[in-house]
Parts: C-alpha cells; structure tokens; sequence
C-alpha cells in the first residue's frame, strides 16, 4: 500500500454493521489468504481522528463512512470490529450532519458489492451513477431487492439511469419501492419464471444481479430473456446454468483497486448522501453497545434477518 493511501477513523463514536461474512469467517476460514487471529468488520462511521501523509479529502474531526478491507488485505489495522479502524481514502465518504453514524453504518459493504457487480466492466459494466442522471432506457432485473445488496443495487442502477425490476417478499414492497424500484414481484409466487419473462419482454435488458434467493430461477428468467444475458451474482453460480448466460461472482472489495470506487465513493455517494437523494437501507437494528455486543450481534445475523440490517454502536 502507499504511503498516504490511507486514513483512520472512529474516535470514540463509531458503528459498525454485521455482514453475513461475518460469522461465516469466524466459523469458517473462507478466504485462503486470511490469518486467524483475524479483526472481521466490514462496515464502519465514526469521525476522523487521523490522517496519512497526502490525504486531502478528509480532516480530523469530519464526519465519515468507510467500507474496511481487512479481510481482504489480511491486515488486522484494517477491521472493523475495533475502536480505530484504517480506511483507504477512495472506500469512504464524507456523510452529512443529519446522518446518524447508525443509519451511515448500514451502506459501506452492501453499496461495494452492488457497486462492483453493476458497474465492473467484468461485470455488468453498466454506466456510473450520477445525481442528476437521467433515464437511458435500460432495465435491470434485481434478485433479492430488499436484502443490504439490493437495496443499494436499486439506488445505484437507478442514479445510472436505470429501471429496475425486482423480487421481494411482499412485506418489504413499501421498502423496495421506495428506493425507486419500477415494479416488484413476490419471490415466493409459484409462476415467478413466467411473470419475470412478460415483465421484461420488449425492454431493453441490460442484465441481473443476484443478490439473494433462488438463484436457478433467476438465470431461467435471464436465459429466456431479450437483450443482455448476463448475472453477476453474490455467491457461486450453479454448475447447472444455462449455457446461454455469462456470469460472474462478486468480491465485494474488488473496486478499492479500480476506478469504480472513486466513481462512487468518490464522485457519487457524497453529494448523494448530502441532498437526501441516496438512503441507507435496510434500516439499522442496534444489538448491542460496545465490542462486548458484537458476538451477540453475529449469532443474531447468523439466525437470519429480513428488511433490516443488525448494527453495534461501538461508543
């Protein structure tokens, strides 16, 4: 890493959000490269307490969220889950006044997957998101559109210029819909295949993302579908898939190393955040307050949740 790539924050008042990765690699080591003793965490907001050498986008003392990446560089300094946590400069954002460090803490990890699968040109490579974007006529089809993932997904492909068409329990519709989704079906609807095919016929298809639920059905629809047959997924695509259908399996810190991170984190996320036209969604369940929460915090994500995403004030 060079010298000045980074900054630190999280004096004192910081959140992080668990991720389901999270207890995954405390029961399982997933990631080869990964040492255990491990610091996990993904998501952090706090304030700025220190800066490296050339860093001129953030002050000590500014309000912050920050995707970690300690997992990933297999470097403990850059976990979460700890009072001070090192970010690299183009994986946070400044985050405005009226932005709880709670509700920020939801976005990082959830707005960096969604944001390598849609725009990674090895992926779906769609056009970046931009505040005043306007529609270009494309449809997305977005699997899973009420989980971390998908709620950012909407967000993003629709400050792209995107419609997006999703699946969701019914339940989570108000939420969805909210986020700018252009038409919501029950993932539990015994004909999905059927509705997803009509819904998308004669659109300009510009392909999926998978982010949770039944992934054969998703490239059933796709497979069939006009235009781009393309699913970038969160998890492994079946050995079984159409053999018509591209795909690729997101690595949710793969844009710290290219241009899509500063394409949002950078260019898009704070004037987002700052004129309310980007929500942190699902909304944040506080479990606990302090590192001692945080295990009770990963068994809770572990048992499963719907529509909202479990958060640790630090403080």
């Amino acid at each position: 890493m060079r010298k000045g790539s980074f900054w630190r924050s999280a004096a004192g008042r910081v959140c992080s959000r668990i991720n389901p990765v999270d207890w995954i690699l405390q029961d399982s080591a997933i990631f080869p490269l990964l040492d255990y003793p491990a610091v996990l965490g993904s998501d952090v907001a706090g304030e700025v307490v220190a800066t490296g050498e050339g860093i001129r986008r953030f002050q000590v003392g500014d309000r912050v969220l920050g995707q970690s990446v300690g997992t990933t560089t297999n470097q403990a300094a850059q976990g979460a889950f700890q009072d001070f946590t090192i970010l690299l400069e183009n994986m946070a954002s400044p985050i405005p006044p009226e932005l709880s460090f709670t509700d920020a803490a939801v976005l990082p990890l959830g707005l960096g997957t969604a944001a390598c699968g849609l725009f990674e040109k090895d992926h779906l490579g769609l056009q970046y998101p931009r505040v005043s974007a306007q529609r270009n006529g494309q449809t997305v089809l977005i699997w899973g559109a009420s989980s971390s993932v998908g709620c950012n997904a909407i967000q993003l492909a629709r400050a792209a210029g995107y419609a997006c068409i999703v699946t969701a329990s019914p339940h989570n519709r108000a939420l969805v819909e909210a986020l700018g989704a252009s038409a919501m079906f029950d993932h539990n609807d015994p004909d999905i295949v059927e509705t997803l095919k009509a819904a998308l016929r004669g659109t300009d298809f510009a392909g999926a993302l998978h982010a949770t639920g039944n992934m054969a059905q998703c490239f059933t629809v796709v497979s069939q579908s006009e235009g781009r047959r393309f699913v970038t997924t969160t998890r492994p695509a079946p050995e079984d898939r159409p053999a018509n259908v591209e795909t690729k399996q997101i690595f949710g810190t793969s844009l710290k190393d290219n241009e899509v991170s500063h394409a949002v984190y950078v260019d898009f996320l704070p004037e987002a955040l700052a004129t309310r036209s980007y929500r942190p969604a699902p909304p944040a369940r506080v479990a606990g307050h302090g590192l001692q929460a945080l295990q009770q915090a990963l068994e809770l994500q572990k048992q499963g949740v719907s529509g909202e995403k479990i958060v640790v004030d630090l403080a």
